[in-house]
């Protein structure tokens, strides 16, 4: 015979729930701290970067079409290259330069940061929004002045939410896809790891004729994580070997010892 729940039982229960959800609602609003004596007009300075991540943008804005994009996402789902573990990804990932940061060469990104921190989003298959940066590098994409791709809506659905729309590929879209089907992560963190960078819709407000429910819903997240992502880099390097064991910790709550590494694009 099942167990009877009293009405006190459930009252408490109840209870528990909205306290669960008011943190959850406090843990967004609340302003980060780490970073209040960080300079932060340094960051994130576009019209002061070098020739290196003008050209890397430059290029990006030409090739991201439609059509890459497809044959990107066919690729990474036919090919497996590497297998390994979350660290060891991180690790490697440690040694690359980010060609789009305008913060390299001024501050040392941070290994956790490494994971996170190559390129900038944006969506394929509609108009290109006036906030992206460098907005006037479009015009010699192939989609730029396409009969459906160069309108507002393009092949999507007014508020179909950024699940339906295809996000340009790069780092973001490319872990997001590995990790979404293999790791407990719950939405919100898959959200700050394939939006963290798409400033087009976190910072600027573009794309809201896109956007549903959920996306609103989740932006709170993305844009709570920001100040991670963007001020975590710093003039002092980190030590790897004492971050090691709390980072290995989160990683066996929400990570199997080994994950799949597809390819990015077809080599």
């Amino acid at each position: 015979m099942p167990s009877i729940v009293s009405g006190h039982d459930l009252d408490i229960t109840s209870d528990a729930i909205d306290e669960v959800n008011i943190l959850k609602g406090r843990l967004w609003d609340e302003e980060s701290e780490f970073d209040k004596n960080k300079e932060k007009h340094r960051f994130r300075d576009y019209d002061a970067a070098c020739d290196r991540v003008k050209n890397f943008y430059k290029e990006q804005h030409e090739k991201q079409t439609v059509e890459f994009n497809i044959q990107a996402r066919v690729n990474f789902k036919k090919t497996t290259r590497a297998r390994m573990g979350i660290w060891e990804a991180m690790e490697m990932l440690n040694t690359l330069i980010d060609e789009s940061d305008p913060d390299v060469g001024i501050f040392t990104v941070k290994v956790p940061s490494a994971f996170l921190d190559i390129g900038s989003l944006l969506v394929v298959g509609c108009k290109f929004s006036d906030k992206i940066i460098y907005p006037e590098t479009f015009v010699v994409n192939p989609d730029y002045d396409d009969a459906i791709y160069s309108t507002k809506y393009g092949i999507y659905q007014p508020h179909c939410g950024l699940d339906n729309v295809m996000l340009s590929w790069g780092h973001d879209e490319y872990l997001y896809h590995v990790l979404k089907d293999q790791s407990t992560l719950p939405d919100e963190a898959l959200a700050m790891i394939r939006y963290h960078s798409f400033y087009p819709w976190h910072r600027e407000g573009a794309y809201s004729h896109l956007t549903n429910d959920e996306d609103e819903r989740l932006l709170a997240a993305v844009r709570a994580f920001n100040p991670y992502d963007l001020y975590s880099k710093s003039d002092v390097p980190c030590e790897a070997k004492e971050l090691r064991p709390y980072y290995e910790k989160l990683i066996a709550k929400f990570f199997p010892p080994i994950i799949n590494c597809r390819s990015i694009v077809d080599t």
